[in-house]
């Protein structure tokens, strides 16, 4: 006969049951990660590769830009939490324009992150939202599939406009806003311009393919 009491067998019996089953939900959530990490990183890669030629216009590179990628350290001026990326786009083997990944670190929803090309004579080629937390429908107009909002930075610089028009025009700058959402587009100009500033101070290394910032 057993000598464990009965109402220790009424506790472990349980116990151990909700271990096993403990046990087989997280083999089950492990095996779904591992199934479908690959397939979400596949994805994101896409729209990765997408966007970064949608920053560009086709007659500024004919290189493949995702085999472009070089190691971008953390820096103030692009809000980067974590080191990150830049591209070199290149038109007959020599360096026409950089995509620098970048972020907005104070959109309305927190975190907007932007992919900024910059042409070689320092003109914006193009910006891209890769991601934002930024309320859905009212700040649809950050996307390019869904506005032309975000073409206005097409061809801007440090010269033009100047410091002082690097603003939305409510502050005062040269830049188009959204009523009602004004704390976006505010936080991406001011995203591009320290962007185009971070450029000017890394230039040369950044149009050197076979060096990193």
């Amino acid at each position: 006969m057993s000598s464990t009491p009965h109402w220790t067998r009424d506790i472990l019996q349980p116990a151990a049951v909700l271990v096993v089953f403990s046990a087989i939900s997280a083999f089950l959530l492990f095996g779904t990660h591992s199934l479908t990490a690959p397939a979400i990183a596949r994805a994101e890669r896409a729209l990765k590769n997408s966007l970064l030629a949608q920053t560009l216009p086709a007659d500024r590179f004919d290189n493949d830009l995702s085999q472009a990628e070089r190691p971008l350290a953390t820096d103030p001026l692009l809000g980067l939490k974590r080191p990150g990326s830049y591209f070199v786009a290149t038109l007959k083997g020599q360096p026409s324009a950089v995509i620098l990944e970048a972020s907005a670190p104070d959109g309305y929803a927190g975190e907007i992150k932007l992919l900024i090309s910059i042409l070689a004579d320092g003109r914006l080629g193009g910006v891209r939202v890769a991601s934002h937390h930024e309320t859905p429908g009212l700040a649809d107009f950050i996307e390019a599939k869904r506005s032309p909002w975000i073409q206005q930075f097409n061809g801007k610089s440090l010269q033009q406009p100047s410091d002082s028009g690097w603003k939305v025009k409510k502050d005062g700058g040269q830049f188009d806003a959204v009523a009602g959402a004004t704390v976006t587009p505010r936080a991406i100009v001011k995203a591009a311009h320290r962007a185009l500033r971070y450029f000017e101070q890394h230039r040369a290394t950044l149009l050197t393919p076979e060096t990193a910032p």
